[in-house]
């Protein structure tokens, strides 16, 4: 193997898996770790929040307006900013309000219309698990760490899978399973190697389907496919797109393919705007998910929007409705999104397990779970084999030797830009630190 190991790149692979391993590898077990937990959130708030969300079906409901004035009575200060009618006929009304305390949910039943309890957007657990998933409750900074490790963990799948392959191919003990009487050193080795061979695919799944979120990659990335019209089409539109700087996403929780959407303005038809009912009854006449929310204008020539993105892709929607007349201006749905759209919102409810219902969250739950193990087992292996005195990286030629592997490496670095910055960062750290400090060098493994 030493001797091999001159011609080949197989210990310069090995040393770059090793790093990206040591220093991406916690974060990966966080994001396991708090995807594991968010894939469960509706059994979760259904637990937590039942005595918001649950009520008794008694006559008929009371009217959207009158619900909403209940709460304005409670908050009288308060901005009505949205309102949900409830998907079934025993689960409550949301009404979203903002304060000066910030925003909030009250849940009022619709039948007596009392309300049940009001939560804070900071206040549900859940948000706050998405919010350490998403960016480690570190703003932006942490997006973009997030994203970094998301990333890198690309390359230590390419690397993983080149020292996995099997170089004696007769054999599948330690390539398919792992060899329990080759003593604590093999089968430590193998702890690691055979469980992330058999969830490469979800795991690199779960990357390129979570990378639309973030905010560097995916906000390029929408943009990119707005800007080439792979975007909404124009018949989504009644008459003439507008011509607006405002975003969908800027005015209403939206799906991610339409957030680029381009809001149009009311025009002003005898200065009176629609109720909440008027508007409740042109949402129920549209054909649409009964999850869906609507998102109230807060100026003379806001619209009215309604979205809902519920557990399948295929039933998502944005609808802008003129305030003053109710005319429908845009009716976004799935089936009028591009294939890179279509794509995109697949590849969400399946990121977050809504798609397929309890199998999709079992399945995305045991790719979680095998994340874990092999964070956790590479660690372990790590602490085994580390000397005294260094890190214990392997040493190995230059990637300059290898234009393969360094091919590799500009084409993700190029693909994913904040792999290419690091990996400046890496070179430059190499060349001016590493190299020129020996205790730095000897204890970084350097060749």
């Amino acid at each position: 193997m030493k001797n091999q190991s001159k011609k080949s790149p197989y210990q310069t692979i090995w040393r770059w898996h090793f790093y990206a391993g040591v220093i991406f590898a916690p974060f990966l077990f966080i994001l396991a770790v708090t995807g594991s937990i968010y894939l469960f959130k509706p059994q979760i708030e259904g637990v937590l929040y039942n005595q918001y969300y649950d009520v008794q079906p008694q006559g008929d409901k009371i009217a959207p307006a009158d619900q909403i004035e209940e709460v304005k009575k409670l908050h009288p200060d308060a901005t009505v900013t949205s309102y949900r009618p409830g998907e079934s006929a025993d689960r409550s009304s949301e009404v979203g309000i903002s304060t000066e305390e910030g925003s909030s949910t009250v849940f009022i039943d619709p039948y007596t219309g009392k309300s049940l309890g009001e939560l804070k957007a900071d206040d549900r657990i859940m948000n706050k698990i998405e919010e350490i998933h998403g960016e480690l409750m570190a703003g932006t900074l942490g997006d973009r760490i997030v994203e970094l490790a998301a990333c890198w963990a690309v390359v230590l799948i390419v690397t993983g899978l080149f020292l996995w392959f099997p170089r004696k191919k007769d054999k599948l003990s330690g390539v398919l399973f792992p060899r329990f009487n080759k003593g604590k050193k093999i089968f430590r080795r193998d702890l690691h190697a055979v469980p992330a061979f058999w969830i490469t695919a979800g795991m690199l799944f779960l990357i390129l389907t979570g990378l639309p979120w973030s905010g560097f990659w995916g906000t390029n990335f929408q943009n990119a496919v707005t800007n080439s019209g792979a975007g909404y089409p124009p018949s989504v539109w009644t008459g003439s797109a507008p011509q607006s700087e405002l975003k969908t996403k800027e005015i209403a929780e939206v799906p991610w393919g339409a957030e680029n959407l381009d809001v149009p303005k009311s025009a002003l038809e005898g200065y009176t705007p629609l109720s909440i009912n008027d508007v409740v009854d042109i949402a129920n006449n549209q054909d649409i998910d009964p999850s869906y929310t609507v998102y109230i204008p807060q100026d003379p020539t806001g619209v009215y929007t309604l979205s809902a993105f519920p557990a399948r892709a295929q039933d998502e929607l944005t609808i802008h409705i003129d305030q003053y007349s109710g005319a429908v201006l845009a009716d976004y749905r799935y089936d009028h999104y591009g294939p890179v759209g279509k794509a995109v919102a697949l590849g969400i409810t399946l990121h977050k397990g809504t798609q397929f219902g309890i199998f999709n969250q079992i399945l995305s739950l045991l790719i979680c779970l095998g994340i874990i193990l092999v964070v956790v087992s590479g660690f372990y292996l790590w602490l085994k084999r580390k000397p005294k005195h260094e890190m214990g990286a392997p040493k190995g030629p230059s990637i300059w030797r290898f234009r393969a592997f360094l091919a590799v490496m500009i084409a993700l670095g190029i693909i994913f830009p904040l792999v290419g910055l690091s990996l400046i960062v890496v070179w430059l750290l190499d060349w001016l630190i590493i190299r020129r400090i020996p205790k730095v060098k000897e204890f970084l493994g350097a060749a």
